[in-house]
């Protein structure tokens, strides 16, 4: 912590120097931590993905320290000791809040809002009075957990004699010397519970020397279970083949080459991941396995842990800040060697890397949408690369590049072309919702559907549906004039939500209550439009009566530990269908579950993306995955307004290799990657004007300084124009090879830092953007 004007704030000692051409200079007030949080190969990275990703560097090593071990900022109120004296003349409203302030002293104006809401808009006329003062305070994050022990002192045999001399009133002081016999050591919290005692019956045994209380370190574990031992299961031979390759390239080569393993769904890619890991493990070296944040499913971390056991340590957003501290601190020191995680995880401060693996390495989440905007797969190979260690990708679904590069022989391409065991790929039936209508069928469910559910309760197994889209309606509608209901901070329109009758803007978190009438036109003709979790659950009890229902969208699984309670709930065979978005195409593997449901397979297929068709085709492939993955065959039903188009067709048929050889024609006669690259440039501001003016200066002075063959597209609106009460603009540069791209990007904005500055417009640039809204 450091002294920054009139403020402290957090900072980073990156080297050391013997002296300094500053003079005086201030002194570091404090260190944040036990330990340093960040090695120097960390410091390097740091440096590397600032530069790559066109990131403030210290956004870079702010990335790489979890959250627990930042500098936590806090706003204090303070009384102003000047007016101790001195007479209060206010309003009794404003009285009440001031008496308290001064009673306090100082307080956190968290605090202070706890208990008075209404201080938020008399805060800023205290302050022009100067009857308070505010501060902010710099605190350190998490901390070690501390538990009190208590210990025998002396052999049992003196216990036993000075259970003989306590007096009969003593009865649980006996209780407690008698546990004491047993056992050396138990912690203060369980020995007064199992004697049913209060802590003024310990002290007596404390000061007559027979017992001592200690203190020690508690690690916080984040699954609190312990799991047995797992051994490895034999490898098929193709599983073998892909093994052996692998371990061959390690051994032969210098720098290992990153490996592609395509392999189809319930093809045993985990197993393998496993064993490479095991022996990375036998060779004294460590691992870090990557998986997107859905689908770090509770089967997914048994089967580490099962394998690995203490030495797995688990990072992702879900624990505790507690929980995050201790396992990386476990890493840190040596503790745990094989780290398992989403995207942040790469940053994983292991000793001695061996292997990455970056499972279902198609996933977008591998890419951070905000500074430092790095993509976790491109950082995994710059730590590869400077560790010498193995990096494998895994996926049913390859990303188009990823495939792209392996073809090229930039990857060491492998593949796994059959299921494990006695599963087999499920049976895809295609459905036309266009022909359902024109029946006259207008359920959300087709009449394949509905049998296929009928039969699966009659034969009392599992099902799973899919809708990538939560809440009950989309948008809400009157149908006397045609508003609809949209986010006054957004440009895009609320959704209904029926648990609690309200409307949400998914974007800026803004909420208010499901209207009665139109606000425009009065009339009470209002009806909720379009198809979300919610209103499928509703119509699937209104189709099967009794029908028990679990759903898991972002509103059911927000709580800690809920996503593990609904799949263990499922996987306890406690209802019959698995409802969801995305979050449930992927991870799962219940022996029970025959059929699965793919809603409607056009959500998002028509939007404004190029990778639009990939991430359909990759939807329907993966949550056809689910099904039929033991002894029991499955089947899937897709359902769609669009039957015709190919990626919808050959995710029903699960051809990757024709998906990929029809796509990479489009995105070449398109210009696209993995033949270009792109770089997104995005400016936001309050006023439409200031911001058209400005990026379209960037746009024409960025121009100037580029090779013929690379173009700028736009300045144009963005897809949502509006966000958050600020409009936003971008433009996109393409090229194939631009070495010295991150200069005249950095030059064309130096030279517009006045009116970035003066008008507080914010710029973001996103290198190999994954999402464009």
């Amino acid at each position: 912590i450091v002294p920054f004007g009139r403020r402290k704030v957090g900072g980073y000692v990156m080297r050391i120097k013997g002296e300094s051409p500053y003079s005086p200079l201030k002194e570091i007030e404090a260190l944040l931590g036990e330990e340093p949080p960040l090695s120097e190969e960390m410091i390097e990275l740091a440096q590397w993905v600032a530069k790559r990703y066109f990131s403030p560097l210290y956004a870079s090593l702010q990335a790489m320290v979890p959250s627990p071990l930042r500098a936590k900022y806090e706003r204090w109120i303070l009384w102003n000791r000047e007016y101790d004296e001195k007479p209060l003349i206010v309003l009794p409203e404003e009285e009440e809040i001031l008496t308290y302030i001064r009673e306090k002293g100082s307080l956190p104006y968290k605090s202070l809002l706890k208990k008075f809401p209404r201080a938020d808009s008399l805060l800023p006329l205290f302050l022009e009075r100067k009857t308070i003062l505010e501060e902010t305070r710099i605190r350190d994050g998490a901390r070690g957990k501390r538990e009190k022990l208590v210990e025998r002192k002396v052999s049992p045999d003196v216990l036993k004699e000075a259970l003989y001399t306590l007096p009969g009133t003593a009865t649980k002081q006996r209780r407690i010397l008698t546990l004491f016999l047993e056992e050396e050591r138990f912690p203060l919290r369980e020995i007064l519970s199992r004697a049913e005692s209060l802590p003024e019956n310990l002290n007596p045994l404390v000061r007559k020397g027979l017992l001592r209380i200690t203190e020690h370190e508690v690690l916080r574990d984040p699954t609190k279970t312990v799991f047995p031992p797992d051994l490895p299961k034999a490898l098929t031979p193709e599983q073998g083949e892909v093994y052996q390759k692998i371990l061959a390239a390690y051994e032969k080569d210098k720098e290992p080459k990153p490996f592609l393993l395509h392999g189809i769904t319930g093809s045993g890619k985990t197993e393998v991941y496993l064993q490479v890991i095991q022996k990375m493990r036998e060779r004294g070296k460590d691992a870090i396995v990557l998986v997107p944040e859905i689908s770090l499913t509770p089967l997914m971390v048994e089967r580490f842990k099962r394998r690995f056991g203490e030495e797995v340590a688990l990072l992702h957003s879900a624990l505790s800040d507690g929980e995050r501290y201790d396992e990386w601190r476990r890493i840190m020191r040596g503790d745990a060697h094989v780290v398992v995680g989403a995207r942040s995880a790469i940053f994983a401060p292991v000793q001695d890397l061996g292997v990455i693996i970056i499972d279902e390495e198609h996933e977008t989440t591998y890419k951070q949408e905000e500074n430092p905007r790095y993509h976790a797969k491109e950082v995994a190979m710059e730590r590869a690369r400077r560790h010498k260690s193995l990096l494998i990708l895994g996926s049913a679904t390859p990303s188009m590049e990823s495939y792209a590069y392996a073809k090229a022989g930039r990857i060491t391409l492998l593949h796994l072309e059959k299921r494990v065991g006695q599963g087999v790929l499920p049976t895809v039936h295609l459905v036309d919702l266009r022909q359902e209508m024109r029946e006259g069928h207008r359920s959300m469910f087709s009449r394949l559907l509905l049998q296929k559910m009928k039969e699966r309760l009659e034969r009392k197994e599992q099902m799973i549906l899919l809708l990538n889209r939560r809440g009950y309606s989309t948008f809400v509608l009157c149908r006397s004039c045609g508003h609809t209901m949209e986010c006054p901070h957004c440009d895009i329109t609320l959704t209904y939500h029926q648990t609690s009758h309200s409307l949400r803007c998914h974007y800026c978190g803004h909420e208010e209550k499901m209207v009665e009438e139109c606000p425009q036109c009065h009339s009470r003709s209002i009806r909720q439009l379009g198809v979300g979790t919610e209103k499928i659950e509703e119509e699937l009890k209104a189709h099967f009566p009794g029908i028990r229902v679990i759903r898991m969208d972002q509103d059911t699984t927000s709580r800690k530990g809920a996503h593990e309670r609904l799949l263990s709930s499922f996987g306890r065979e406690e209802a019959e269908v698995l409802l969801g978005t995305q979050m449930i195409a992927k991870g799962l593997d219940f022996p029970k579950v025959t059929l699965v449901g793919l809603i409607l397979a056009d959500i998002g297929l028509h939007q404004a993306d190029f990778r639009a068709a990939e991430r359909t085709f990759q939807l329907i492939t993966q949550v056809a995955g689910r099904a039929g993955r033991h002894q029991l065959p499955g089947e899937v039903v897709v359902q769609s307004y669009s039957p015709e188009h190919y990626s919808i067709q050959l995710g029903a048929a699960q051809d990757y290799r024709k998906f990929f050889d029809h796509e990479i024609r489009i995105r070449k006669k398109g210009g696209y990657p993995p033949f270009y690259r792109l770089t997104l440039i995005h400016f936001e501001h309050e006023e439409i004007p200031v911001l058209v003016k400005a990026i379209q200066r960037f746009a024409e002075e960025l121009r100037t300084y580029l090779s013929g063959d690379t173009v700028v597209l736009g300045p144009a609106p963005s897809q949502i124009t509006r966000i958050k009460d600020r409009y936003r603009y971008h433009c996109m540069v393409k090229y194939k090879n631009e070495p010295k791209l991150m200069d005249y990007l950095k030059r064309a904005l130096e030279n517009l830092d006045a009116i970035i500055e003066k008008n507080g417009i914010q710029v973001h640039i996103d290198m190999d953007p994954q999402v464009y809204f």
